[in-house]
Formats: C-alpha cells, structure tokens, sequence
C-alpha cells in the first residue's frame, strides 16, 4: 500500500469518526432533561434508529420496547405512572440517551394568539410575579414558531424548570394556570406553549379537517389565490422592504421616529397559512400523553364569527383524533372586552364572536374561561392575565378534576314573557345573582317584535332578572353585554361574571362572511 492509498483510508476513517452514526437512537425535542410526563395514562415513547435496531426505555420500573421499521422510525408505550419524580428514563439502542430530572404530573397544551403568547414580563405585576415563580414541579415547553406547508416530525424547544428566569417570557396565561393547577391539587404540572400572535384558527386546523367541510372552502380559496399572487406581492414586499430599511436609517440619523415595518405578504411561509400551523407546532406534539388544551384565541376570527361556530368544533376534533387520547378536555378564554363603548344597543362583531364561542360548549369535555369584564378599552392585550389563568383554572377544577365548585358565572338558560316584562332564567346561579359593586344591573337589552332594541331596566329576582323597559310593550328578544367592550355587571356570588348572550337568532354582521 502506497502513501497515497494509507492517506485515503486515513481520511475516510477520520471522517467515519467525525460522523454521526447512522445507527444513533434519536428522540424528538420533547424527550429532553426536566420533562413532564402525564401521570396515570399510558405514555408513548418514540424517535429514531437503524432499521431493525432493538429499542428499550426505561422510566422508574416501567419497561418497554420496539423495533425500528423499514424507516427508521420506532414507538413504544410506557404503563401508566402515578405523580412523582424526579425519575430518569433511558432510551437504549445501539447507544443510550439518558433524560434526567423527569417528574410524572398533568401536561396541559396551551395554545392560540397573541394572549396566549403574551409574556410573563409583559403583564400584570411582572417583578412581584417573576420573582415568586419558584416553582420546580411546573415545568415549562416553549414552540418556537414554524408554519409548514406539510405535517412535521419534531419542533425547536426545550423543557425548564419554572424559575424567575425561565419564566419571564412564558405564556403568562399558561403559567398562571399552571400554578393554580399545581397550587391546589398539588401534583407536578407541565405546560407546553404553542401560541403565535394573531393568528386565524385556520392556521392551526389540519388540512383534512379544512377540507371536509364546504363552509371552508373560501379560507383554501383564499389560499390558492395568495400563492398563485405570491411572485408579485413578494417581489413588492421586498422593494418597500428595502425602502423602508433606507428609511429607518435617515430615521435615526435625524433622530426621528422611525417608520413602521412592511408587513409580509400572505402566502408561503406566512403563519396564517391554513394548517401551517398546524403542521409545524402542533402535528410534532402527537401523539406526547396530554391532560388537555388551553386556547386564548379568536381575535383574528371576529369578522367571521359565524363560520367560526363550525370552525372552531371542528378543529378541536381534528386535535382530537390527531392525539388518539379520546376528547381530552379542551378549556377556552371567551374573547375579552375591547375598544370603545357604544352609547346604544347595536351588532357587534365580538358579541357574535362569543357567541360562536360560548355554542362551542355543546361539544363533549369543552369549558370556557368569560374575560368580558377584564379587558382594557384601548389594548387588545389585557394585562390581567393572572385572573384569565385563575378562572381557566377554576374550569378545570370543576370539569375535569371533579371537585365540588362553581367554575361558571351565570349562564342564559331561558326567558319567558309575563304581563310586559321578560324573565330570565340562569344555569350556575351559585349561591345567588348579585349586580356587582351594588347598584343597578346593567348591559341589557330588549327588543319587541320590529327587531329595534333599547336599554332595559333590569332586576334581580331569586335567581331570575326581570327585564322592562318603557319603549317595548311585548319583549320579543333579550341581550345581555352584546358589544365589543359591553357595560355589564351580572355575576355570582362566587364573583364570577355572567357569560355575554342574547335570546334571539336574527341575521348578525357576521352570517354572511367566509
């Protein structure tokens, strides 16, 4: 053997060194140091590895183990495991990965727009809050964010121990439910952040689910039609791009204010993407054992509220035969109160919104959190996240947990008309119907038969409101905080605040629109 042909093979067999093995166990990003796992469920296990590869895991006492297949990929599932920790589970193959600090406890999906997303530091008492959030049995997964026009295998994050440093940019909303999960029931919790700003929930629905249903076809139309425009509107973008790069840079030499950024155009690549979501943060969690979802979304959706009462339902049961876990239950923020009160009753898109999401309940194991009176007038971000948690929190305590509390504030059940006056009857009355802060009650409204509504004179009767009001001889039809941003004050004794409703179905601003 020449020089040449030893320093051939040298080199091939650095090179085999330096590479990874082909036969590696991999696992996906989910599988990592300070991962919960859901207690008391059956827990899937999967990655990666040669064909063929013999595959064993181990968490605690529990064994189990796989083949990889023809591509490379393997599952196995774990016995069902009561709350504890810290464990470690090992994966082995022809090498072992061994996951440390592994806790077994209740894992929740947080997921949805802005409000979701909004960040511990950028809400309500940030320093107080980060500073006290030491809580090592929460653990916390953050999505990084990844429209894909095809389902994915895997996401970008990693698992944390809740700390004041691994908490300031989490989804508040999920960390506040979280810690009163972990708080009152006293078990680890685990919360994986999936939540994008402004985002439809077509962006978060799977392809087959968009697809079964006529209703939907304007949202892929709209699609198709974007995508075939995508050359000019980008090519566009990038010019006002580039000018506004130039701008920005007089901007600041003549200590100016800046010019607001271009937005992207609506096509490939962009969140909005219908399913693009979907399959980029949602498709790799599946099928990772889960408690249940939390959704803080519909902001994008409110010109559309009623397609939204079809498309919400469906895409949670997409969610749900996606995950094969049954109908985990799904646990929702009704849309809060925003912009300016209208001095009259009128239509309002938020109110249909509500509507449609407040119908959703009728789908088995669904609840939802009402946000209509911890809004802000001029911030569709509402600071008060702490109490949006606690009242998600509450929901999931009552439905899902069982435990003997009342989780709703008053809920329309009916409304009869006797001698001029229209009587409301309520579902989770608590121990009692109280106008808050005293006072009147206010925020409803009445209508006759020609449709036009007024201001009523509301009062609490038991657990009834009589509603009057001098301009409608004959109540037809009753509204109850029926704006964007309602003056109302109907709860509970409990202090929790009556759900926004109205008694009749007539056209609304929304019916027409896809």
């Amino acid at each position: 053997m020449n020089l040449a042909q030893r320093s051939a093979i040298s080199c091939l067999a650095v090179a085999w060194l330096a590479a990874p093995a082909l036969a590696d166990v991999k696992l996906p990003a989910l599988f990592a140091d300070n991962m919960m796992v859901q207690r008391d469920a059956r827990i899937p296990v999967w990655g990666t590895a040669a064909p063929g590869e013999k595959i064993t895991i181990r968490l605690s006492d529990r064994k189990a183990s796989a083949t990889a297949g023809d591509d490379g990929k393997w599952a196995a599932m774990l016995k069902p495991i009561e709350a504890g920790g810290p464990f470690d589970l090992t994966v082995s193959g022809v090498n072992t990965i061994t996951i440390h600090n592994v806790l077994a406890g209740d894992v929740w999906v947080a997921s949805g727009q802005s409000n979701m997303a909004w960040p511990v530091r950028k809400a309500l008492n940030p320093e107080t809050e980060i500073a006290a959030a030491d809580f090592p049995k929460i653990r916390l997964f953050s999505v990084r964010l990844a429209p894909k026009e095809t389902p994915q295998e895997d996401v970008r994050g990693q698992w944390e121990v809740c700390s004041p440093r691994t908490v300031e940019p989490f989804s508040a909303v999920g960390y506040y439910f979280g810690r009163e999960l972990h708080t009152t029931l006293g078990v680890p919790i685990g919360i994986i952040n999936t939540a994008v700003g402004a985002t439809p929930a077509e962006a978060w629905t799977d392809a087959a689910t968009l697809r079964s249903d006529p209703d939907f076809k304007p949202i892929l139309d709209r699609w198709d039609q974007a995508v075939a425009e995508f050359p000019k509107t980008s090519a566009e973008y990038q010019q006002k791009l580039t000018e506004w790069k130039a701008a920005v840079k007089k901007a600041e030499e003549e200590k100016t204010p800046a010019p607001k950024e271009p937005q992207m155009p609506y096509g490939p690549g962009h969140p909005d993407t219908p399913s693009g979501l979907y399959n980029g943060m949602i498709a790799p969690l599946v099928p990772y054992a889960i408690k249940g979802v939390i959704w803080y979304q519909g902001e994008s959706n409110a010109l559309r509220a009623h397609q939204y009462r079809k498309l919400f339902p469906a895409m949670i049961g997409g969610w749900r035969h996606a995950w094969g876990q049954g109908d985990f239950p799904f646990l929702f923020v009704q849309l809060a109160n925003f912009v300016l009160v209208v001095p009259k009753p009128s239509d309002s898109t938020w109110a249909e919104m509500r509507e449609a999401q407040l119908m959703t309940l009728s789908l088995g194991n669904t609840g939802m959190a009402v946000a209509v009176d911890i809004g802000e007038q001029d911030e569709i971000h509402p600071k008060n996240k702490q109490e949006v948690g606690r009242r998600l929190a509450l929901v999931a305590e009552g439905i899902v947990y069982r435990m003997k509390i009342e989780y709703y504030g008053p809920m329309f059940r009916s409304m009869s008309v006797r001698e001029g006056k229209a009587v409301v009857r309520f579902d989770h009355a608590g121990s009692g119907i109280v106008a808050k802060g005293g006072g009147p009650l206010k925020g409803f409204a009445v209508a006759g038969a020609d449709r036009k509504f007024f201001w009523a004179d509301a009062s609490i009767d038991g657990d009834t409101v009589v509603v009057t009001s001098d301009k409608v001889a004959e109540p037809v039809a009753v509204r109850y905080a029926w704006a964007n941003n309602p003056v109302c004050n109907l709860y509970n004794a409990e202090g929790l605040p009556a759900t926004p409703f109205r008694t009749d179905d007539w056209p609304g601003l929304t019916d027409d629109a896809r």
